[in-house]
C-alpha cells in the first residue's frame, strides 16, 4: 500500500475533517473511495475481500460435509491412528 502525501488550505482541511467525522470515517478513508471511484476499480475484489469470501465458502462446505472447525471434534492421534488403519 502507497502513502500519498497531498496538499491544501486550512479551511478545506477543515471541512473534510468535519466531514469525515460526521461520517464515522477518516480522511484516509474518504480519499480511498474517491480514488477507487474514478479508477473504475470500485467492482474489483481487494485481497481481504477475497480472502473473507473464501473462507466463507470453506466454512459453508464444512458445514455441508457435516464437518466441522471445533476442536471438540478433532480426534485423538490414536484415534487418527486406528481410523487410518482401517483404510
Amino acid at each position: 500500500m502507497k502513502n500519498i502525501t497531498i496538499s491544501v488550505d486550512d479551511e478545506l482541511y477543515r471541512q473534510a475533517r468535519i466531514k469525515a467525522a460526521e461520517e464515522s470515517t477518516s480522511l484516509s478513508a474518504m480519499f480511498k473511495a474517491y480514488l477507487v471511484q474514478i479508477t473504475g476499480s470500485e467492482g474489483k475484489e481487494t485481497e481481504f475481500q477475497r480472502l473473507q469470501r473464501e473462507e466463507q465458502e470453506l466454512r459453508a462446505e464444512l458445514v455441508a460435509r457435516r464437518l466441522s472447525l471445533n476442536p471438540a471434534h478433532n480426534l485423538s492421534r490414536d484415534e487418527l491412528h486406528d481410523r487410518h488403519a482401517l483404510h
